[in-house]
């Protein structure tokens, strides 16, 4: 890689953090950094998934407030989104590359217009929590039931197979199964997709073409971004961001579909 990508990398890492914790699509701007320095689509998408595990780190580390007393239920949905991980990995691994190459473009395109989904989704589940009765227990502490686990395992399997928008769709099951605030779920959903993508990197670590040099340099910026993002979030209207960024996204799936294509 040249210089001129080793930079490209940390600032779209960068962006990816910002855009990660802004409005929780990160690999829009990761994903086609990493085609940009010239890897082939499959060899970009592993060593994306690679490098998104230090967003985990980073959101677990910022979260123990919100994770106290949920110990028994991470471990569990976040097991089950790893087994998921593992099922995405192999399914990447055993797809053609011009067949990835086609159905990626849905792929950004369906986490484009989740983004859009996210902030009816937060009210939806601020209006849960408030319906709760005083003194209820919240459900889910470490039984996630058969349709949660089956849904978490499905979240895994996208993940680690692509994953953008998977940490939307998480919030929406997670918000499904328990009802509490939404800075507590936000923060478990945060360790279950960390789970799938571990899942996955570690697959990809062992036998898949991961650029080693370009995930530590896209996860430097990551790491930045996201420490950066609560600065961001303070001063600028989410909701603004968060259009234009799934708009940017609908456009990268039709240009990576026109490529796919040609």
């Amino acid at each position: 890689m040249t210089g001129a990508d080793l930079a490209l990398l940390v600032v779209a890492g960068f962006l990816g953090g910002l855009t990660g914790t802004i409005a929780g699509l990160a690999s829009l701007f990761t994903y086609p950094a990493l085609l940009a320095t010239g890897l082939a689509p499959v060899a970009a998408n592993v060593t994306n998934t690679v490098a998104m595990v230090s967003t985990a780190v980073g959101s677990a580390a910022t979260s123990r407030p919100e994770l106290r007393g949920q110990g028994r239920r991470v471990v569990v949905a976040t097991c089950f989104a790893a087994v998921g991980g593992l099922g995405g990995a192999a399914l990447l691994l055993s797809t053609p590359a011009s067949v990835f190459e086609l159905v990626v473009p849905f792929l950004v395109a369906f986490g484009s217009v989740l983004l859009l989904a996210r902030d009816p989704l937060r009210r939806w589940a601020d209006a849960r929590a408030a319906r709760r009765p005083p003194g209820a227990v919240v459900r889910a502490s470490g039984v996630l039931g058969p349709g949660g686990a089956v849904s978490i395992v499905a979240i895994g399997v996208y993940g680690g197979y692509f994953g953008a928008g998977a940490g939307i769709m998480a919030l929406a099951v997670l918000s499904l199964l328990a009802t509490e605030r939404l800075a507590v779920t936000n923060a478990v959903k945060n360790l279950v997709t960390g789970g799938a993508n571990l899942a996955g990197a570690v697959v990809y670590a062992l036998v898949a073409d991961v650029d080693w040099l370009a995930v530590v340099v896209l996860a430097s910026g990551l790491v930045a971004g996201s420490a950066c993002g609560p600065l961001v979030v303070r001063r600028v209207p989410q909701g603004l961001l968060r259009m234009v960024i799934a708009v940017a996204g609908i456009g990268l799936a039709v240009r990576l579909f026109l490529s796919a294509i040609a």
